[in-house]
Protein backbone atom coordinates (compact mmCIF):
# COMPACT_ATOMS: atom_id res chain seq x y z
CA UNK A 1 0.00 0.00 0.00
CA UNK A 2 1.43 3.17 -1.05
CA UNK A 3 -1.77 5.42 -0.09
CA UNK A 4 -1.48 8.49 2.40
CA UNK A 5 -3.91 10.32 3.99
CA UNK A 6 -3.96 13.89 2.06
CA UNK A 7 -7.03 15.73 3.23
CA UNK A 8 -10.36 15.04 5.63
CA UNK A 9 -12.93 16.75 3.94
CA UNK A 10 -16.11 18.79 4.50
CA UNK A 11 -19.11 18.72 2.08
CA UNK A 12 -20.52 22.29 3.03
CA UNK A 13 -23.34 24.14 1.76
CA UNK A 14 -20.97 27.77 2.11
CA UNK A 15 -17.16 26.08 1.86
CA UNK A 16 -15.43 30.03 2.07
CA UNK A 17 -17.66 30.70 5.44
CA UNK A 18 -16.92 27.26 7.06
CA UNK A 19 -13.40 27.51 5.99
CA UNK A 20 -13.60 30.88 7.72
CA UNK A 21 -14.78 29.66 10.69
CA UNK A 22 -12.52 26.64 10.98
CA UNK A 23 -9.19 28.79 9.95
CA UNK A 24 -10.03 31.21 12.71
CA UNK A 25 -10.38 28.16 15.47
CA UNK A 26 -7.22 26.16 14.39
CA UNK A 27 -5.29 29.11 13.58
CA UNK A 28 -4.66 27.82 10.09
CA UNK A 29 -4.31 29.98 6.76
CA UNK A 30 -6.70 29.28 4.17
CA UNK A 31 -5.72 28.61 0.85
CA UNK A 32 -7.11 28.04 -2.83
CA UNK A 33 -10.84 28.62 -3.46
CA UNK A 34 -11.74 27.56 -7.11
CA UNK A 35 -13.75 24.54 -7.94
CA UNK A 36 -10.86 22.57 -6.19
CA UNK A 37 -12.35 24.02 -2.72
CA UNK A 38 -10.51 25.85 0.09
CA UNK A 39 -7.85 24.14 2.21
CA UNK A 40 -6.15 24.59 5.29
CA UNK A 41 -2.34 23.18 5.30
CA UNK A 42 -1.00 21.00 8.17
CA UNK A 43 1.02 23.10 10.63
CA UNK A 44 3.78 20.40 9.89
CA UNK A 45 5.12 17.74 7.04
CA UNK A 46 3.18 14.80 8.71
CA UNK A 47 0.15 16.61 8.91
CA UNK A 48 -2.87 16.44 6.59
CA UNK A 49 -4.97 19.08 5.13
CA UNK A 50 -8.43 20.36 5.92
CA UNK A 51 -10.38 20.67 2.69
CA UNK A 52 -13.82 22.73 2.41
CA UNK A 53 -15.45 21.67 -1.50
CA UNK A 54 -18.84 22.75 -2.36
CA UNK A 55 -21.98 19.91 -1.14
CA UNK A 56 -25.76 20.61 -1.84
CA UNK A 57 -26.37 17.42 0.53
CA UNK A 58 -28.64 18.72 3.64
CA UNK A 59 -27.58 17.27 6.66
CA UNK A 60 -29.67 14.99 8.25
CA UNK A 61 -28.86 13.36 11.79
CA UNK A 62 -25.54 13.25 13.23
CA UNK A 63 -22.55 13.16 11.61
CA UNK A 64 -20.35 9.81 11.40
CA UNK A 65 -17.38 11.63 12.58
CA UNK A 66 -16.15 14.86 14.87
CA UNK A 67 -13.19 16.59 15.61
CA UNK A 68 -12.07 16.12 19.23
CA UNK A 69 -9.98 19.54 20.13
CA UNK A 70 -7.63 19.34 22.85
CA UNK A 71 -6.84 21.12 25.94
CA UNK A 72 -3.80 22.06 28.25
CA UNK A 73 -5.66 23.31 31.13
CA UNK A 74 -9.41 24.63 32.15
CA UNK A 75 -8.63 28.30 31.16
CA UNK A 76 -7.63 27.02 27.30
CA UNK A 77 -10.65 25.01 27.02
CA UNK A 78 -12.81 28.13 28.00
CA UNK A 79 -10.71 30.06 26.00
CA UNK A 80 -11.19 28.08 22.92
CA UNK A 81 -15.16 27.61 23.38
CA UNK A 82 -15.41 31.41 23.55
CA UNK A 83 -13.48 31.67 19.92
CA UNK A 84 -15.88 29.02 18.71
CA UNK A 85 -18.76 30.88 19.68
CA UNK A 86 -17.70 34.08 18.81
CA UNK A 87 -16.95 32.57 15.14
CA UNK A 88 -20.62 31.27 14.82
CA UNK A 89 -20.24 27.83 16.63
CA UNK A 90 -22.87 26.99 18.78
CA UNK A 91 -23.84 24.73 22.08
CA UNK A 92 -25.79 21.43 20.48
CA UNK A 93 -27.05 18.80 22.96
CA UNK A 94 -26.06 15.47 21.78
CA UNK A 95 -27.01 13.24 24.97
CA UNK A 96 -23.69 14.51 27.15
CA UNK A 97 -24.16 14.21 30.92
CA UNK A 98 -23.93 17.63 33.25
CA UNK A 99 -20.81 15.80 34.51
CA UNK A 100 -19.25 15.53 31.39
CA UNK A 101 -15.70 17.24 31.17
CA UNK A 102 -16.21 17.68 27.28
CA UNK A 103 -18.14 21.20 25.56
CA UNK A 104 -20.23 19.67 22.61
CA UNK A 105 -20.43 22.58 19.87
CA UNK A 106 -21.08 22.36 16.26
CA UNK A 107 -20.03 24.73 13.61
CA UNK A 108 -22.11 27.32 11.35
CA UNK A 109 -22.53 24.05 8.89
CA UNK A 110 -24.04 21.98 11.65
CA UNK A 111 -21.11 19.36 12.15
CA UNK A 112 -20.85 18.65 15.49
CA UNK A 113 -17.04 19.03 17.17
CA UNK A 114 -16.01 18.15 20.87
CA UNK A 115 -14.03 20.44 22.94
CA UNK A 116 -12.65 18.10 25.71
CA UNK A 117 -10.95 18.58 28.99
CA UNK A 118 -7.57 19.32 29.77
CA UNK A 119 -5.75 16.17 31.35
CA UNK A 120 -6.96 13.86 29.19
CA UNK A 121 -4.24 10.63 28.71
CA UNK A 122 -5.42 9.71 25.63
CA UNK A 123 -5.09 12.79 23.38
CA UNK A 124 -1.88 13.41 25.09
CA UNK A 125 0.43 14.84 22.66
CA UNK A 126 -1.77 14.15 19.91
CA UNK A 127 -1.94 18.30 18.87
CA UNK A 128 -4.61 20.86 19.01
CA UNK A 129 -6.63 18.46 16.89
CA UNK A 130 -6.48 15.66 19.46
CA UNK A 131 -8.98 12.63 17.14
CA UNK A 132 -10.99 12.37 14.32
CA UNK A 133 -13.73 10.70 16.15
CA UNK A 134 -15.89 8.50 14.37
CA UNK A 135 -19.04 5.86 14.53
CA UNK A 136 -17.20 2.59 13.27
CA UNK A 137 -17.20 -1.08 13.82
CA UNK A 138 -13.91 -2.84 14.85
CA UNK A 139 -13.64 -4.27 11.45
CA UNK A 140 -13.11 -0.31 9.65
CA UNK A 141 -10.53 0.62 11.72
CA UNK A 142 -8.48 -2.51 11.16
CA UNK A 143 -9.34 -1.51 7.22
CA UNK A 144 -7.96 2.15 7.67
CA UNK A 145 -4.81 0.48 9.80
CA UNK A 146 -3.79 -1.59 6.89
CA UNK A 147 -4.79 1.23 4.30
CA UNK A 148 -2.89 4.09 5.60
CA UNK A 149 -0.07 1.80 7.47
CA UNK A 150 -0.79 3.42 10.94
CA UNK A 151 -0.92 0.99 13.72
CA UNK A 152 -3.58 0.00 15.94
CA UNK A 153 -2.98 1.88 19.53
CA UNK A 154 -6.57 1.02 20.88
CA UNK A 155 -7.64 -2.43 20.39
CA UNK A 156 -10.58 -3.09 23.02
CA UNK A 157 -14.01 -4.18 24.05
CA UNK A 158 -14.65 -3.43 19.83
CA UNK A 159 -13.21 0.20 20.24
CA UNK A 160 -9.88 0.97 17.71
CA UNK A 161 -7.52 3.73 17.28
CA UNK A 162 -4.56 4.52 14.90
CA UNK A 163 -2.22 7.05 14.48
CA UNK A 164 0.29 7.95 12.60
CA UNK A 165 3.87 6.49 13.18
CA UNK A 166 5.13 10.45 12.88
CA UNK A 167 2.57 11.25 15.76
CA UNK A 168 -0.24 13.80 15.53
CA UNK A 169 -3.80 13.50 15.49
CA UNK A 170 -5.29 9.87 16.35
CA UNK A 171 -8.29 8.25 14.19
CA UNK A 172 -10.82 6.46 16.35
CA UNK A 173 -13.88 4.04 16.14
CA UNK A 174 -16.33 3.56 18.84
CA UNK A 175 -17.27 0.09 18.06
CA UNK A 176 -20.79 -1.58 17.62
CA UNK A 177 -23.68 -0.08 17.18
CA UNK A 178 -23.19 1.70 14.56
CA UNK A 179 -25.42 4.21 13.60
CA UNK A 180 -27.57 3.81 10.62
CA UNK A 181 -26.26 5.96 7.23
CA UNK A 182 -28.37 8.97 6.68
CA UNK A 183 -27.15 10.09 3.63
CA UNK A 184 -23.99 10.75 1.94
CA UNK A 185 -21.04 11.85 4.28
CA UNK A 186 -20.36 14.95 5.37
CA UNK A 187 -16.48 14.44 6.31
CA UNK A 188 -14.48 12.26 4.70
CA UNK A 189 -10.87 11.27 3.94
CA UNK A 190 -9.11 11.54 0.92
CA UNK A 191 -6.04 9.43 0.52
CA UNK A 192 -2.87 10.86 -2.36
CA UNK A 193 -0.42 8.43 -4.01
CA UNK A 194 2.61 9.32 -4.58
CA UNK A 195 3.81 10.58 -8.68
CA UNK A 196 4.95 6.77 -9.83
CA UNK A 197 2.20 4.47 -8.00
CA UNK A 198 -0.28 2.73 -10.08
CA UNK A 199 -3.72 3.92 -9.15
CA UNK A 200 -5.69 1.05 -10.38
CA UNK A 201 -2.70 -1.35 -8.67
CA UNK A 202 -3.84 0.67 -5.54
CA UNK A 203 -7.49 0.43 -5.55
CA UNK A 204 -7.71 -2.97 -6.25
CA UNK A 205 -5.76 -3.03 -2.84
CA UNK A 206 -7.76 -1.15 -0.63
CA UNK A 207 -10.65 -3.63 -2.67
CA UNK A 208 -8.93 -6.62 -1.11
CA UNK A 209 -8.73 -4.96 2.11
CA UNK A 210 -12.96 -4.48 1.94
CA UNK A 211 -13.05 -1.26 0.00
CA UNK A 212 -16.12 -1.25 -2.45
CA UNK A 213 -16.76 0.76 -5.62
CA UNK A 214 -19.34 3.12 -5.68
CA UNK A 215 -21.73 4.24 -8.66
CA UNK A 216 -20.27 7.71 -8.56
CA UNK A 217 -16.64 7.59 -9.31
CA UNK A 218 -15.46 11.20 -10.38
CA UNK A 219 -12.37 9.93 -11.08
CA UNK A 220 -13.66 7.60 -13.81
CA UNK A 221 -16.40 10.50 -15.27
CA UNK A 222 -13.61 12.99 -16.34
CA UNK A 223 -12.52 14.27 -13.53
CA UNK A 224 -10.37 17.44 -14.23
CA UNK A 225 -6.86 16.74 -14.75
CA UNK A 226 -4.82 16.45 -11.59
CA UNK A 227 -7.66 16.35 -9.30
CA UNK A 228 -9.86 13.38 -10.57
CA UNK A 229 -10.39 11.12 -7.88
CA UNK A 230 -11.99 7.64 -7.41
CA UNK A 231 -14.30 7.73 -4.35
CA UNK A 232 -15.14 3.83 -2.72
CA UNK A 233 -16.53 3.03 0.65
CA UNK A 234 -14.74 1.56 3.34
CA UNK A 235 -16.19 -1.36 5.21
CA UNK A 236 -19.04 0.51 7.13
CA UNK A 237 -20.23 1.83 3.78
CA UNK A 238 -18.20 5.46 4.67
CA UNK A 239 -17.05 7.37 0.99
CA UNK A 240 -13.29 7.93 0.75
CA UNK A 241 -11.88 9.66 -1.91
CA UNK A 242 -8.37 8.36 -4.05
CA UNK A 243 -6.38 11.12 -5.94
CA UNK A 244 -4.60 9.97 -9.17
CA UNK A 245 -1.27 10.85 -8.94
CA UNK A 246 -0.67 13.85 -10.69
Amino acid sequence: MTSQLFAICFNATRPSDLARFWSGLLGREPVGGTDDGIALLPPDAAGFRIRFLPGEEPKTGRNRAHFDLTSSSPQEQRRTVARALELGGRHIDVGQLPEDGHVVLADPDGNEFCVIEAGNAFLAGTGFIGALACDGSREVGCFWSEALRWPLVWDQDQETAIQSPDGGTKITWGGPPVAPKTGPNRLYLELALPADADPEAEIECLIALGATRTDADPGEDGGKGDDARVLLLDPDGNEFSVRRPR
